[in-house]
């Protein structure tokens, strides 16, 4: 027969990565933690560990049976804040969610302001991938999400924020730097940091090359946007990314342009059907959805005017070169 305790020494062992770690956060002693999964185990008729040298590994099935458990255990959690909260008559906690290049650094900047005027209440941030944050939100988890449309997942009401646009990204002194717009035709067989397939990004991006029939020459793929622009500004080569991530690395070794035709990277807020709307999340959704527009109207003003400017340098090199022509 299964107990919580049982559940509770397996969950600490998959968090903390070993049993060492597992006995000082349930304090507990190393073999009483040894039973537990041991029995656990027994009692599921399932190996969930393997020995690696001096640590445990987890299996497959135990990394599937912690993604079941874990949905329990956030539930208790949230109980437990909540009960935390009315003891220290705080006012409230927001849980968010959001991809990671919203919440790598553009959302945190949003939270510190939020916090700064509201400081009564508890915020707690995670990042993941979209289908991770649709399943936090859904779950209760989370009170509010953020995910890269589009987004096909049930028990969800989706509101998108203001478009945006993703930017190329170069080392910084890169010779296509000193063009205000790439196109691309600028990338024809450029070394290429590119994001991994299971990111929507990057079926678009691949869509637009493959439409102009421009190759590139991929030499490292990336889930994460960030990750992908370390990798330009340490050299490897040019990128397309989101334009948040890219704000965050603007003069860290790294030179962003406007891309063209333009590739649309869409966010929206993401909420759970089934659930009422805290009054907190409502009003962080408003602030979100405030800075995104401001963002993204900066960012197309910042567009139309190096646009403008190729098509003002081009004019004059034209008028330079009928000059010349007249003059012979």
């Amino acid at each position: 027969m299964l107990n919580p305790r049982q559940i509770e020494a397996f969950r600490a062992v998959i968090v903390t990565g070993g049993v060492t770690a597992a006995a000082r956060a349930l304090s507990i002693t190393q073999p009483a933690v040894t039973r537990l999964v041991r029995d656990l185990q027994h009692a599921l008729g399932l190996e969930l560990f393997t020995r690696r040298g001096a640590r445990l590994a987890p299996t497959s099935e135990a990394l599937t049976l912690y993604r079941e458990v874990e949905r329990q255990f956030v539930g208790l959690e949230r109980i437990r804040d909540a009960a935390r909260a009315l003891r220290e008559g705080r006012a409230g906690g927001l849980r968010i969610a959001a991809l990671p290049a919203f919440s790598v650094g553009y959302l945190p900047t949003i939270v510190g302001a939020h916090l700064a005027e509201r400081p009564q209440i508890d915020i707690a941030l995670y990042g993941s991938i979209s289908s991770q944050v649709a399943e936090w939100v859904t779950s209760g988890f989370c009170d509010i999400g953020f995910a890269q449309l589009p987004l096909d997942f049930t028990g969800l009401e989706i509101e998108p924020l203001a478009q945006t646009a993703a930017v190329a990204a170069l080392p910084a002194g890169h010779p296509l730097a000193e063009k205000a717009v790439l196109r691309p035709a600028d990338f024809r067989d450029a070394p290429f940091v590119s994001l991994e397939q299971t990111t929507q990004l990057r079926y678009r991006i691949d869509a637009q090359f493959s439409l102009e029939g421009v190759p590139r020459r991929t030499q490292i793929e990336t889930p994460l946007s960030m990750i992908a622009c370390g990798l330009v500004a340490a050299g490897v080569g040019l990128s397309i990314v989101d334009p948040f991530t890219a704000a965050e690395y603007r003069g860290r070794g790294l030179a962003i342009r406007p891309f063209r035709p333009e590739i649309l990277f869409d966010i929206g807020v993401v909420w759970s059907s089934g659930r009422a709307r805290s009054a907190l999340a409502v009003d962080f959704a408003s602030r979100v959805r405030e800075a995104v527009a401001a963002f993204a109207a900066e960012s197309a003003r910042e567009a139309a005017q190096a646009i403008a400017g190729e098509a003002a340098a081009g004019r004059s090199r034209r008028g330079a070169l009928d000059r010349k022509r007249r003059r012979r």
